[in-house]
């Protein structure tokens, strides 16, 4: 297919890879244009406007961080929205308001142009080996229409329902990713202040029931003091944001993601909101005042 592709972030720029790998034809745009010179090394055309990226493609995918971003590359000036053909799909796969969802899925559809939302999980190393969980909202005949457009990006591609089904979704995920982190970061916690040795005991822990991809790639991450961003603080907070709206508003009590929130919360303030979500670690340690490798 023709697709354009907004956004050559930590997860567009792999997943824009992986669609140019399998004979997709790609024309990108970035706000930061120098982030797309690994794709259009790649055979890709670069845009100079969003406007550019989406005309005369069948497809146009948006990978950028917040709902204010996707509004503005989609209707802002020379936006994506005045360059496509009636008929044109967009694909949002960026995480953002089921409610603002629903509120671009209508304006496009006012101009003739099919809306899916379709956000995903599995990080930066899913989008790099194509494995990435993609959940998806809007009409079943769209999602069926490009369906192959997904194939090269994701393992487990599953239509949930309507437009914003695939945004709730994704929020379900994000309690499920916090809440599991605060387990992994307070396991390592006690097992250190208690003085057993906490590789070890993660290694003991990931052969059983309480074994969770957190456990196993996060926490490896923390006990070998890695804090590089496969997903940054600051985008799971906008995403617990999201959350705890959507609670707030169903009056549904989430304390496990609140928590996970408020630990977050001491990371911005400590200046960690650029470092992977496992520095929530940092906080247990000052917390609990000791440290992963020095004395408890």
């Amino acid at each position: 297919m023709d697709i354009g592709f907004i956004g050559m972030g930590i997860m567009g720029c792999p997943m824009a890879l992986n669609l140019l790998r399998k004979g997709h034809r790609l024309t990108v745009f970035n706000r930061t244009p120098e982030r797309c010179e690994e794709v259009v090394a790649a055979g890709a055309r670069r845009a100079e406007s969003p406007r550019e990226c989406a005309r005369g493609n069948a497809v146009v995918i948006t990978m950028v961080t917040d709902s204010p971003d996707v509004n503005a590359v989609i209707f802002g000036p020379a936006g994506a929205a005045e360059g496509a053909s009636a008929g044109a799909v967009f694909i949002d796969m960026s995480t953002i308001s089921p409610d603002e969802t629903r509120v671009i899925a209508r304006k496009l559809s006012e101009r003739g142009v099919a809306f899916l939302d379709a956000p995903v999980s599995g990080g930066d190393t899913g989008a790099r080996k194509g494995t990435l969980t993609i959940m998806v909202g809007g009409e079943r005949e769209v999602f069926e229409r490009v369906k192959e457009v997904f194939e090269p990006l994701g393992s487990r591609v599953t239509y949930m329902g309507p437009s914003g089904a695939g945004q709730v979704t994704k929020a379900c995920n994000q309690i499920l990713c916090a809440v599991n982190l605060l387990g992994v970061c307070e396991a390592i916690a006690l097992a250190r202040s208690a003085g057993i040795d906490p590789r070890r005991m993660h290694q003991v822990v990931t052969g059983g029931a309480a074994n969770s991809w957190a456990l196993e790639q996060l926490g490896a991450r923390i006990l070998s003091g890695d804090y590089s961003p496969g997903f940054k603080i600051k985008l799971i907070q906008k995403d617990l944001a999201l959350v705890l709206d959507a609670a707030r508003r169903l009056r549904l009590p989430l304390a496990g993601a609140a928590l996970a929130n408020q630990y977050f919360r001491s990371n911005e303030a400590h200046g960690e909101a650029e470092l992977g979500t496992q520095a929530m670690f940092k906080v247990l340690e000052r917390l609990g005042n000791f440290s992963l490798e020095g004395e408890t």
